[in-house]
């Protein structure tokens, strides 16, 4: 059954109440946006949960009333170490500023225990759902598994984060995990049981030894698999989404640390082994728990589901352990909580009452767990898809991605080796020598028509299986759900999973967006050119199923060509919030009037769709003003009024449009998300876009290598070869340094867009932005000098491969804005 948030609020406990004119005082100075002038508070607690105290507070003023969400230390005396609300504002902190973890936004902290009694933080209200009762009663099946699988992603998201990243390195040790915290739960026991207290358990000591003698190896590990814990993992820690089946808070931190990850997945696990809910009549008869409901996944359907999100092997070997250790933990927890309530400063209500009994019982099961011969397969089921290399041997290297074993950090694996020797032999056999006759129609009075080449090649590739490479597995799998449930709308003799390409990540799509870089047609050759790519991208995460059936699907098969028109002549469109297209809803269509200009691909003859970032509400909060939509560019009122020139080129057939948008009509159902999403949207589709740019220049930059190569041995200038000459090899030996450098620096780049998401790799994916085409112009540059006047001709495709280079330190955001966004999360780090 599924609970709003607000409906576990209640009044407050007259033990636990709290002097509200100190805590409005406080509130007002130190939350910022509080209710003002003179709010007046209203204070109720929450029901669910057993540690810290945790309050609603509710601020009203004359004009606005808000919600924010307390959490205390209990009065009282407590354990040493115990409820530590210093360290949960602390990961709430990090996690909120530099992740994609759904955690609350923290407001301040106060460790002044004059204030209220203890120390707390305010934190923000989320308004959602929870689910307390882990068997999901009243939900439907599909509705089931959807949350654990939302629930599963989570855990993996959370422990994926770079902890030196956000300034959490100090957070606690990595190593010896599971050791120190048998040692830290038996001193919590202990402390709480025996000498007046309530009793200790005799089992509990008995297990306490048990797991002293059976902690893993990989435990004394500070690599792989240690991270960020959570260390109270469960689904009613989770705030839902109140319609979709996405957490939107993780909550409860108070036991979080740096450690030994595995011991959170078997803690959220326990659900299956176990139900500890405090009642008067629990006990633990040695008998299996009932059968999950329907919907909820198996155990090993859901642990693949984590271990395939979080790139964790299969965790059989040390299941036993992990899980008696966390029903230990449990035990302990709840022997903490029964001593608080004989004490009377429980925050858990009557559940607390019946702590003990619970205690007791997760003992017992965890004996019956060690004692049982088999727990869990030595692998997972047949299509369950995991890895299964042994973790002491796994590292960084995932399954199906561009790693293999013992090779180093980034080395393309067997299957992206096989695509990059196909891409190499297709650049090659077709490509490289259709190149002058392809320069030679983009010239010509026939320029802004198609060669019928072209589209040969692009039937050959697509023949070839190197087509739609760029896709990354997320959007393919909401493109597939959307779209091949229902087939008509694909061209016969279509493959599915030619459309919605190969199953790459970032990463290994990395090896092969470099190889097409090195020639100016080839990306669109293999249905990977921009600005296609990132309005399919947009399309596949954003789109609804009507937009991917009428133009994602054209796209993904080649039929068409897309625009992307944001810039504009009239303001500073590096910073987008100037932008002055006007969107504006009559009835059920918008109408557009505006002017943009640099409107890639907009020439092409094939171009049939532009996404146009415009303003739906001037009055509105600066980065909620501006909405993408689809414009068919056949629409009245889209007026091509000239193409642009790149240093003279004008990269016919594909061009840049200035175009003039007047009093154009396009439908309601046209928006992209909805109205104000424009620059999620635009975040969403830059990221991998931008990193596309980088791959292919490093492309670029490798081919004025060959060429600079080639040339130097075949000229003889002064008495010898330009090869010879120390100042060439010198250069040339920087270029190689500079090239070097920053295929690493995108490469991690990928491999962060592919671990974290955009969010959190907008640092590197800043750096790569920044350093890709600087590296490329000096190699260039060098390549071009090495040719003398034919390197600044026509007659070399260096010249253009420049040019394009060039434009990459404005287009897709300018160099210093990317500088800024470096030096921002920089001072951001240093004052965490």
């Amino acid at each position: 059954m599924a609970t709003l948030t607000s409906e576990l609020l209640r009044p407050v406990d007259p033990a636990l109440a709290l002097d509200e004119a100190a805590l409005l005082r406080y509130a007002a100075a130190h939350v910022q946006g509080f209710p003002a002038p003179s709010p007046a508070l209203a204070l109720t607690q929450f029901g669910h949960g057993q540690s810290n105290p945790t309050y609603c507070l509710q601020a009203s003023s004359a004009t606005e009333t808000r919600r924010y969400v307390l959490r205390k230390k209990p009065a009282g005396a407590i354990l040493q170490s115990a409820h530590a609300v210093e360290r949960e504002f602390q990961v709430l902190k990090a996690l909120g500023a530099y992740t994609d973890v759904p955690v609350p936004k923290v407001y301040c902290l106060c460790t002044d225990a004059s204030v209220i009694g203890t120390p707390f933080y305010i934190m923000e209200y989320l308004e959602g759902v929870l689910y307390l009762d882990s068997t999901l009663p009243g939900i439907s099946p599909a509705k089931r598994k959807s949350l654990y699988f939302a629930a599963a992603k989570t855990l993996a998201d959370v422990h994926k984060v770079d902890v030196s990243a956000v300034g959490l390195h100090k957070y606690g040790k990595r190593d010896n995990y599971c050791k120190r915290q048998v040692e830290r739960w038996e001193r919590q026991y202990l402390q709480s049981t025996g000498d007046g207290k309530p009793a200790r358990y005799q089992k509990m000591l008995h297990l306490i030894r048990w797991l002293k003698d059976n902690v893993p190896e990989e435990d004394s590990s500070t690599g792989f698999g240690t991270g960020l814990v959570h260390g109270d993992y469960r689904i009613d820690n989770l705030v839902f989404h109140p319609t979709e089946d996405r957490v939107i808070g993780v909550l409860d931190w108070e036991l979080s640390t740096l450690g030994n990850q595995m011991s959170d997945v078997a803690y959220n696990c326990m659900t299956y082994i176990i139900d500890s809910t405090p009642t008067e009549n629990i006990s633990y008869g040695g008998s299996e728990r009932p059968s999950i409901p329907d919907g909820i996944p198996l155990l090993e359907e859901y642990l693949s589901v984590y271990c395939y999100i979080s790139a964790r092997p299969w965790p059989a070997t040390n299941w036993k352990f992990y899980i008696a250790f966390s029903l230990f933990r449990g035990a302990s927890i709840y022997a903490g909580v029964y001593h608080r309530w004989t004490m009377g400063n429980a925050s858990g209500g009557e559940r607390a009452k019946f702590a003990g009994k619970a205690g007791n019982a997760m003992v017992d099961c965890a004996w019956d767990y060690i004692n049982r011969e088999n727990v869990l397969r030595e692998r997972p089921a047949t299509g369950m898809h995991v890895l299964k290399a042994p973790r002491q041997e796994f590292h960084n290297e995932q399954e199906g991605s561009a790693l293999t074993n013992g090779q180093g950090r980034f080395v393309p694996n067997e299957k992206v080796m096989q695509l990059r020797k196909k891409i190499m032999k297709f650049m090659k056999g077709h490509i490289y020598p259709k190149e002058d006759e392809l320069y030679k129609h983009a010239q010509s009075s026939s320029r802004w028509t198609i060669h019928p080449e072209e589209e040969n090649l692009k039937a050959l590739a697509k023949q070839e299986g190197l087509w739609n490479l760029f896709i990354p597995l997320d959007s393919a799998a909401r493109a597939r759900e959307l779209l091949l449930e229902d087939r008509s709308h694909i061209s016969p003799g279509s493959s599915d999973d030619l459309l919605l390409g190969a199953g790459l990540t970032n990463l290994e799509y990395g090896y092969l967006c470099e190889i097409m870089g090195r020639s100016v047609w080839a990306p669109q050759i293999f249905n990977c050119g921009a600005p296609d790519t990132g309005n399919m991208e947009v399309l596949l995460r954003y789109g609804t199923k009507e937009q991917q059936k009428q133009w994602l699907v054209p796209l993904l098969e080649g039929k068409i060509r897309s625009g992307f028109a944001m810039t504009e002549p009239q303001v500073a469109s590096s910073d987008a919030t100037n932008i002055e297209c006007a969107i504006s809803r009559q009835g059920d269509f918008y109408v557009i009037n505006g002017k943009k200009w640099w409107t890639s691909g907009a020439m092409d003859p094939r171009c049939k769709i532009l996404i146009l970032m415009g303003k739906t509400d001037f009055s509105a909060p600066r980065h909620k003003q501006q909405s993408m939509i689809l414009v068919d560019i056949n629409t009245p009122g889209v007026q091509i009024k000239r193409p642009l020139l790149v240093f003279g080129f004008d990269d016919a057939p594909h061009g840049h449009a200035e175009i003039i948008f007047d009093n154009v009509r396009v439908p309601a159902t046209n928006i992209l998300l909805g109205e104000g999403r424009g620059f999620e949207i635009a975040q969403g589709r830059l990221g991998p876009g931008r990193l596309h740019h980088c791959m292919r220049l490093i492309g670029a930059a490798e081919r004025g290598m060959d060429m600079m190569v080639e040339r130097a041995l075949s000229r003889t200038a002064f008495g010898k070869r330009i090869a010879q000459h120390g100042s060439f090899q010198s250069d040339l030996a920087k270029c190689r340094i500079e090239v070097e450098q920053t295929r690493l620096l995108v490469l991690e780049a990928a491999d962060q867009l592919d671990r974290h998401g955009n969010k959190k790799a907008r640092g590197i994916l800043a750096m790569a932005k920044v350093a890709a085409p600087n590296m490329a112009l000096k190699v260039l540059d060098m390549a071009m000098q090495v040719h003398g006047a034919a390197g600044v001709s026509s007659d070399t495709v260096l010249s253009h491969l420049w040019a394009t280079a060039r434009t990459l330190r404005i287009a897709d955001g300018p160099d210093e804005v990317h500088l800024g966004t470096i030096a921002k999360l920089e001072l951001q780090r240093a004052r965490l």
